[in-house]
């Protein structure tokens, strides 16, 4: 039942885009995340920044940061300068998360304000 239900998991990682590099995996045992570092970390600021929309709408300039620094750790360890943690993989992959969410956000907010402009 439990390797059936993680294999299911499993595929659901693959289908999302993420290559799944055990090296670049967070494990629990015997088991692999279903997903990388980076995007576990971008799945989950997808819900840290849902959550925060309770609150606040960050700024485009900030959400665009964010999104930035995850660009600036990929290209980095793509150029081989310097090669990245898991951890850090996590952290800027949450920080991308979140600031997609906001940027998403706003963009609908400017779509919503133009369309309630044409009618």
């Amino acid at each position: 039942m439990i390797n059936g239900i993680y294999e299911i998991i499993w595929e659901v990682g693959r289908l999302s885009g993420c290559h799944q590099m055990p090296e670049r995996s967070f494990h629990i045992g015997k088991y692999q995340f279903p997903l990388c570092a980076r995007c576990t970390g971008v799945f989950a600021g997808y819900i840290i920044g849902i959550s925060l929309l309770w609150f606040i709408l960050l700024p485009v300039y900030i959400s665009l940061a964010l999104i930035f620094v995850m660009g600036i750790d990929w290209y980095v360890q793509y150029k081989n300068i310097k090669m990245s943690t898991n951890i850090r993989r996590l952290i800027t992959g949450l920080m991308c998360g979140v600031g997609y969410i906001h940027l998403l956000c706003f963009a609908l907010k400017l779509i919503v304000s133009a369309v309630e402009y044409l009618i």
